[in-house]
């Protein structure tokens, strides 16, 4: 496994230049990409990459949310979906599999299907992607989407629940989250789920949206609407979850040349909140980004978090198939005791030229 030293050697010996300023301010992170000192978080500096994990043949693998069972041992939640059907896989044939290890970084083993697609008639009929995993009051909530239709605009978040990490697994026969009135900011659809119980007690649901006619009449052919986040509280797990008044709580779309977000993640560290998410546009399409709030409604700036994949390891150059290649997406965080120690991402690529998850390990906040 690589160690830190070998990591600053190797950057240095493939030209990518560590994080130092210069005299215009400026920060060199990779080759051909410039980010200014003051924009890279203290966040992205504490990230040791330990390696890619679940290279399955014939799967692409996307989505593995973690967490650490009461006898220490690491279970990853993901989504896959066979290979032969490309990338667009995940849209329509996504099941969620669930997989054991001794250590953050793997080997996982007993990879088994734990949620599949149910078929004609249920609201998770035609795919179950991107799980969430929380242990919230002793029970295991395992927050994720589904669509109906097999594409976007039945998107739902739905909770499968169990008292082991084992299952069995109590599916819902409803989403938790439908999809926000007709000409709301959300009314195509609610996705990708990041959940925390506050200290108040409540329950709060943060998710992605974006509104239909966005979708229908894009300004970025390419991109496909203009996504945003909403928050959703409930005074029980089950729900009902009640829209925040003054949703979206972010929304960057003012900015111009359709800036968005997705794949937000929040945590606590040090009484603060987080939200960790996949950059589309505010820097650029290859870095994550981290934002900080005191509420966990009103957030900062956005900040970078981590860099794209060539500033961490080396890899072929990319095959056509992959479009999304050198991008880290879907970042989950690994809570033990608190705090935050690992974080687990995707990325395409990988023994099999699909996707896979990648591990980076969260040292310790020095700054306390």
């Amino acid at each position: 496994m690589q160690t830190r030293r070998d990591f600053i050697q190797q950057s240095l010996l493939t030209g990518g230049a560590l994080l130092v300023s210069g005299a215009t301010g400026m920060a060199v992170s990779i080759p051909g990409k410039n980010y200014r000192e003051k924009d890279i978080s203290a966040f992205s500096k504490r990230l040791k990459p330990m390696g890619r994990i679940l290279a399955l043949e014939g799967y692409y693998v996307w989505g593995c949310s973690p967490i650490v069972a009461p006898d220490g041992k690491f279970h990853v939640f993901f989504s896959r979906w066979n290979a032969e059907k490309g990338m667009g896989g995940w849209i329509n044939s996504s099941e969620i599999a669930h997989a054991v290890a001794n250590e953050a970084a793997g080997p996982y083993r007993e990879i088994e299907t734990i949620l599949a697609p149910r078929g004609e008639g249920f609201w998770d009929g035609t795919t179950c992607h991107n799980p969430h995993i929380q242990l919230v009051d002793s029970t295991y909530c395992l927050f994720y989407i589904g669509n109906s239709n097999r594409k976007t605009n039945t998107k739902r978040i739905g909770l499968a629940t169990a008292k082991s990490l084992n299952g069995p697994w109590i599916r819902p026969d409803k989403p938790l989250l439908e999809a926000g009135a007709e000409g709301a900011w959300d009314d195509h659809c609610t996705s990708n789920p990041s959940f925390l119980k506050h200290s108040n007690g409540q329950y709060w649901l943060y998710y992605k949206g974006w509104n239909n006619e966005e979708y229908v009449n894009p300004v970025d052919p390419a991109i496909r609407g203009n996504r945003k986040y909403g928050l959703a509280m409930a005074e029980k797990l089950e729900g009902p979850y009640v829209r925040y008044a003054e949703n979206p709580i972010i929304d960057y779309s003012a900015l111009g040349n359709n800036r968005q977000l997705e794949d937000g993640n929040v945590f606590r560290e040090n009484g603060k909140y987080y939200m960790l998410a996949r950059d589309m546009g505010r820097f650029d399409h290859e870095v994550g980004i981290i934002l900080e709030s005191d509420d966990g409604i009103r957030w900062s700036e956005p900040k970078i978090s981590y860099f794209g994949v060539s500033r961490y390891l080396d890899q072929p150059e990319a095959p056509k198939h992959l479009r999304k290649y050198g991008r880290f997406e879907r970042p989950q965080v690994l809570i033990q005791n608190g705090k935050p120690t690992h974080l687990f991402v995707t990325t395409q690529g990988g023994k099999y030229m699909t996707s896979t998850p990648f591990v980076f390990e969260i040292e310790a906040d020095v700054r306390k």
